[in-house]
């Protein structure tokens, strides 16, 4: 190993500052790759032979404008693959706009006491008891409550919302103590 002095270092710079901005095309990208060939030249000193340093360096500073370069194209390729990736698995933003404001009214069309009940519970995170305490209803209430608006939220997704709110009657069934009619 021979020692690299600092005076045969900077004897060097102007050629390879020159080369840099040959390569880069920019000034200051020529400045970082003046640097990072001279961190690589330190430490990769160990596999200098005698002789020709500022060849030595020049193949450097080249290599590590490759390294750079292929580093820059992969990334543009991930980038690019991602967009694609994006593209074809991301809905149109104003898709989810228009769906997101049915869901809204949807949501504000149930009774203001479902509504309220649904609001505690499933956007608030309260549990069924704080929700029930809140409202100050009794706990079973509470949950006939959620239930109806959670079925009239599944009829909105069913597509019918218009006698979604509306309480159901399940065909054949009988009012136990009382008529049919």
């Amino acid at each position: 190993m021979t020692d690299i002095k600092a005076t045969d270092v900077i004897g060097v710079l102007s050629p390879l500052r020159r080369y840099a901005r040959s390569l880069a095309r920019d000034e200051h990208l020529a400045e970082d790759l003046v640097q990072e060939t001279l961190v690589r030249a330190y430490e990769g000193r160990s596999s200098f032979r005698s002789g020709n340093l500022r060849g030595w360096l020049l193949s450097i500073l080249h290599n590590t404008f490759l390294d750079g370069r292929r580093r820059h194209m992969a990334e543009a390729r991930r980038l690019e693959q991602a967009a694609i990736l994006a593209e074809t698995t991301a809905p149109a933003e104003q898709e989810s706009r228009v769906r997101l404001q049915q869901i809204q009214a949807a949501f504000m069309s149930l009774p203001d006491e479902q509504r309220a009940a649904l609001h505690l519970v499933a956007i608030e995170g309260l549990s069924y008891q704080d929700a029930a305490a809140a409202l100050q209803i009794p706990i079973g209430t509470l949950m006939s409550r959620l239930g109806r608006a959670r079925a009239a939220l599944r009829a909105f997704e069913a597509g019918s919302l218009s006698d979604a709110s509306e309480p159901r009657t399940r065909p054949g069934l009988r009012i136990v103590g009382g008529s049919d009619v």
